[in-house]
């Protein structure tokens, strides 16, 4: 199954934004696709060889965000919530699980104010306004 992604803030882009707030997994979808955005942004001006994937199973477990270059892998789920917690990385542990020495890192974009460890596994939850801040 494909996931699309919409690729333009313009304006329609705004007003589905305005009419989404009060539905919130409707704006989760909404903040994926604007941070993914960002993301493939970023990789153009600082590394053009990343690749961007969406990974789903079998078992309908998915991340959000999977960047390659070559065989490594890197990994980031984007939630619209302010806290992180284990259920957020199931994901994150598949792919890694999975890729295994070629897994180098997974993150959890979230709506929150710190870069914090989650526990119980190697990854972190990292603040969206980070992506900002260079």
């Amino acid at each position: 199954m494909w996931e699309i992604h919409a690729g333009h803030a313009s304006q329609p882009a705004a007003n589905l934004l305005l009419a989404w707030l009060h539905e919130r997994q409707r704006f989760g979808q909404l903040l994926e696709s604007f941070v993914l955005q960002q993301l493939i942004a970023l990789a153009d001006s600082t590394d053009p060889d990343l690749r961007f994937w969406h990974y789903r199973d079998k078992d309908q477990v998915e991340v959000d965000c999977v960047m390659t270059r070559g065989n490594r892998i890197w990994a980031a789920e984007i939630k619209a919530a302010r806290t992180v917690s284990f259920a957020d990385t199931r994901g994150l542990q598949r792919l890694a699980t999975l890729a295994d020495k070629d897994f180098q890192s997974g993150i959890v974009f979230y709506d929150g104010n710190d870069i914090l460890p989650i526990p119980d596994t190697p990854f972190f939850a990292v603040p969206i306004s980070k992506l900002w801040e260079f």
